[in-house]
């Protein structure tokens, strides 16, 4: 069924290309667009990342055709000013990462860099300490390896057989939902016990996946480059209490602003999709001190102030959609309803 949707979500947005829609009705200041992981296609069927991941060659495709279509390409302070100033003539997009992943330093920065754009990567600084866990790269190493795989699931242990791909693409898509349904406490003894069954490394695994302070800092040398704040552990903060999930952001732009000596405005609700934060969440941000909170929420930046700043919009784009035409559609702004007026916390 959700194939099925993606299908024809997909044809009604080539068909809004085809009927020329999106030259005729771009609405809206601008786009920011939230990529996933960066880097060359792998071999193996079992990749349950890779929808959220595409190659350094569309990244670049992307950017030149951005600017072909002659969109302002521009950093998280500049969204903010245009967001509550009077529409200008062109519109923009902004390009955004999240995550403390190796492979932006490895693949993504050097496009980035050659074509000299402005970014912002959101970190959560647990991981470039060394201590964060990369509960979705365990849980992955675990199902890849193994046909038989048990696990305590509240007070009963499960168990699991999966011999074929999509077998353990779905053992993966529903142990992850499951997963991120946890509080913290619980999701970390979960994803450890699981883990130590099988033998997984999986503080090692997450070390050698992010970079480090050093890898950061070069990133933060770079105008061009605009550091955000992921919180410190990148938790859902929906299965949290709310002095909790405060502390998480507080926490998060200290120890960022401590190591980067400078201050940390903005902020990337951890997942970011309906279900991972609240209105509450959106308080908080402000509560922090940051200007701008972005989600994963679909949707278009308005002009004069109609769209709240600490619950920012943001189109996902992944290895599902490699159509150019889609990525126009989309950052036209006809794909979305328009956007309401500001008068509660989220819009």
């Amino acid at each position: 069924m959700a194939s099925d949707d993606r299908w024809l979500e997909r044809l009604r947005l080539e068909l809004a290309w085809f009927t020329g829609q999106p030259l005729l009705r771009s609405r809206g200041a601008g786009a920011i667009l939230h990529f996933g992981a960066v880097r060359p296609r792998r071999s193996g069927s079992f990749q349950p990342h890779r929808e959220n991941e595409i190659t350094p060659k569309f990244l670049g495709r992307a950017i030149r055709a951005l600017r072909r279509w002659k969109y302002d390409l521009l950093g998280m302070d500049e969204v903010c000013r245009r967001a509550v100033t009077l529409p200008e003539k062109r519109r923009f997009v902004a390009l955004t990462f999240d995550g403390a992943g190796k492979d932006l330093i490895s693949f993504a920065y050097p496009v980035l860099a050659h074509h000299g754009v402005p970014f912002t990567l959101y970190v959560p600084t647990a991981f470039p300490d060394g201590v964060g866990e990369a509960w979705w790269l365990g849980l992955e190493k675990v199902i890849a390896r193994e046909s038989r795989v048990s696990l305590m699931m509240g007070d009963r242990e499960q168990r699991f057989t999966v011999t074929g791909n999509a077998e353990k693409q779905a053992l993966f898509s529903f142990l992850e939902s499951w997963l991120r349904s946890l509080p913290p406490a619980d999701l970390s003894a979960a994803i450890n016990d699981l883990c130590t069954r099988y033998r997984i490394d999986l503080a090692s695994i997450s070390r050698e996946a992010s970079m480090n302070w050093e890898d950061l800092a070069k990133l933060a040398a770079d105008p061009l480059v605009t550091i955000g704040s992921a919180t410190v552990n990148y938790p859902v903060l929906a299965n949290m209490k709310d002095a909790a999930a405060l502390r998480e952001m507080t926490m998060g732009k200290a120890v960022a602003e401590a190591a980067f000596h400078r201050e940390i405005r903005h902020l990337a609700f951890p997942f970011g999709d309906r279900s991972s934060f609240r209105r509450a969440h959106v308080v908080m941000a402000e509560e922090a001190g940051f200007v701008s909170a972005v989600s994963t929420i679909p949707g278009i930046v308005d002009a004069e102030g109609r769209t709240n700043l600490r619950a920012l919009p943001r189109i996902s784009w992944d290895g599902r959609g490699r159509s150019l035409r889609m990525m126009r559609v989309l950052v036209s702004g006809i794909a979305f309803a328009p956007v309401k007026p500001t008068g509660s916390a989220m819009n």
